[in-house]
């Protein structure tokens, strides 16, 4: 560290954070920074994120070495996740605009014009309805719950996380099915949420968002009140071969991560890619592929990063006064406080409520929930015309071009590693 002892004489705060070793009673090597001192370049993976990791998570070293900092937003390879995954939507884009797409994804733009082709709107959608068809079979072999391919295919799967917010998703479900058993009031259209992914091993929250995920399917799922309006589903043991029948019979992708904590995401530009429309925040890749689709091709809701950090630092954010102000907020909490989905195991997720109501709600659900909820009715709505929905799935598939890996590739060779 001679060159930061030189730059700032005397500043062993600042030195203290850029420290390769963490200081304390149990000292540790802090990865991070020996890869910013032993790497040439520094990649963000997404705007978003380089902005932040300039500006919040090492700011010391981005101003002694700024040059080392750059962004290259993830891609991915357009010949697994559409070729190969989805052939029947490979084929009628082939059919309509030729082959180049395979080697340069660029070549989606050409598709546009289709969106407005009435014969065109009904081949896109045909493909789908087979891939739903085709993941409905595969759900009930595995878990054996019958799945209507009729309804929205509402997906989140991804790693099992608590900046993820599964929870999120699980608490607008409950939400839906409270008002459907307790108002008596139906959804604008009936929906399957489909669910998969992973906790790590030591991840105890993680493992209990599984838990109740289940519990919610099962509770749902034997309700006869709710057999026409909703179904939840946990596909196991999520995995690439399962991922390649998800993604293309999805039709809303779930990618609600808290703004700041995502660091680019691939799952949204795979959806994107297969014509399912995105419901997100403003995280990660999802503030790019909106400037791509277009905000009217895509359902954004949420605090911004920005946001969150003001609310951390002049701490004006109270779970308490959300739960007290929004009955939808504090019956969704009072449900899983009240055991309505572990009759048979009592206060098993008692411990959400006390870590989002009294342990600060650090990932910010219940701040989020009300404009999620907004979201979703405008994702229902739009869902019922059914035209206007094809519309904006082919217009996602069509803009979804700079997300392939050629083009993060290309970008590697040329800027970071010189060798083009």
């Amino acid at each position: 560290m001679e060159k930061v002892a030189s730059r700032w004489p005397g500043d062993m705060e600042r030195m203290g954070r850029m420290s390769l070793i963490e200081e304390g009673l149990g000292k540790q090597v802090r990865m991070a920074n020996m890869a910013i001192v032993g790497a040439h370049s520094v990649n963000g993976v997404s705007a978003l994120h380089t902005r932040l990791i300039k500006t919040s998570l090492v700011p010391d070293f981005y101003e002694l070495w700024p040059e080392r900092f750059n962004n290259k937003t993830n891609g991915v390879t357009q010949r697994r996740w559409l070729l190969k995954s989805n052939p029947g939507l490979a084929n009628i884009i082939t059919r309509a605009i030729g082959k180049g797409w395979i080697t340069d994804l660029a070549n989606l733009r050409l598709l546009e014009s289709r969106a407005h082709d009435s014969g065109f709107r009904e081949l896109f959608r045909k493909v789908k309805e087979q891939n739903k068809i085709s993941l409905s079979c595969v759900i009930e072999q595995i878990i054996g719950v019958t799945i209507n391919p009729e309804t929205l295919f509402d997906v989140q799967v991804k790693r099992i996380h608590e900046y993820k917010r599964q929870l999120l998703n699980i608490m607008h479900i409950i939400h839906e099915y409270l008002s459907l058993v307790e108002e008596h009031r139906e959804p604008t259209y009936p929906r399957t949420f489909i669910f998969g992914g992973k906790a790590a091993p030591g991840y105890w929250q993680a493992k209990q968002i599984i838990k109740l995920i289940h519990n919610v399917g099962e509770v749902i799922n034997r309700d006869p009140r709710a057999k026409d309006w909703i179904r939840v589903v946990f596909v196991p043991d999520y995995r690439v071969s399962l991922a390649e029948k998800i993604i293309p019979a999805a039709d809303l992708s779930e990618q609600i991560s808290m703004a700041g904590t995502e660091a680019s995401g691939t799952a949204n530009m795979k959806f994107a890619m297969n014509g399912a429309l995105t419901i997100g925040t403003l995280d990660g890749a999802n503030i790019e592929i909106q400037e791509e689709v277009g905000a009217e091709n895509i359902y954004i809701f949420g605090l911004k990063s920005e946001d969150i950090e003001a609310m951390r630092r002049n701490g004006s954010y109270n779970p308490w006064d959300y739960y007290n102000r929004y009955p939808e907020i504090r019956r969704v909490l009072d449900a899983l406080r009240d055991d309505r989905f572990s009759p048979r195991e009592p206060g098993l997720f008692r411990w959400i409520g006390e870590r989002i109501l009294n342990g600060g709600d650090f990932y910010r659900h219940l701040a989020d929930f009300p404009h999620y909820l907004a979201a979703q009715q405008q994702v229902e709505q739009d869902y019922r015309d059914r035209d206007i929905w094809t519309q904006k799935a082919i217009l996602n598939v069509a803009r979804i071009g700079k997300f392939s890996c050629d083009r993060t590739i290309l970008e590697y060779a040329r800027e970071i590693w010189g060798i083009l």
